[in-house]
């Protein structure tokens, strides 16, 4: 607001903008340093919250530039407007003319010196988009590589389970077994016994 509300010259502007990219530079600074401490975070769900925290204040810085951007360019226009006004009235001696002009061509100087550096700070944003692109699809691909590991840890479970099952089934089948054969053992001896001691029963 103070921005689009100064009525110049491009030097009070200037500092304006100054202040303004000390501003964006320290809360740029604030959120990378809550995204680290997102990536630190032991529990996915507080990762995941503070990573969409981080979000939200990205998206929000991106919109205040933006807003800063217009405001910019709506200031300068203004205080072109005005001195163009001013040299049209023919107001002043050849000097304020020729100072006139030096102004507007600072003007020109300055307005493409902030252009350009908007500019910069569109490509380091851009630069930021893309690693916060880059870390999401990071993110996913870790949990489908762990997602994969755990299908793979409950197929094996699950083999171990039908293995414990049927080793169970064995151990019974062979206890089964033992019990007959003992049974028919004893059998045997006790009709050899009784063919020898008792032949005539």
């Amino acid at each position: 607001q103070d921005i689009r509300d100064c009525p110049g010259p491009l030097s009070a502007l200037t500092e304006l903008n100054a202040a303004v990219k000390e501003k964006f530079r320290h809360l740029r600074g604030r959120i990378q340093e809550l995204e680290q401490m997102a990536k630190e975070q032991d529990k996915e769900s507080e990762k995941q919250a503070l990573l969409r925290e981080v979000e939200n204040h990205k998206k929000q810085m991106l919109s205040n530039q933006a807003a800063w951007r217009k405001a910019n360019l709506a200031c300068k226009i203004a205080i072109d407007n005005s001195e163009k006004d001013q040299l049209l009235q023919g107001r002043g001696s050849l000097t304020q003319r020729k100072t006139t002009k030096e102004s507007l061509a600072e003007s020109a100087s300055n307005i493409t010196e902030s252009l350009m550096g908007i500019s910069r700070m569109m490509s380091q944003q851009v630069q930021q988009s893309e690693e916060t692109v880059q870390t999401l699809a990071n993110s996913s691909r870790t949990i489908l590589e762990a997602n994969e590991e755990f299908k793979s840890m409950s197929g094996t479970i699950q083999l171990g389970r039908k293995l414990i099952t049927k080793y169970n089934r064995r151990e019974l089948t062979d206890k089964l077994l033992i019990f007959l054969a003992l049974a028919l053992f004893l059998a045997t001896v006790l009709y050899i016994l009784k063919k020898r001691l008792f032949p005539f029963l």
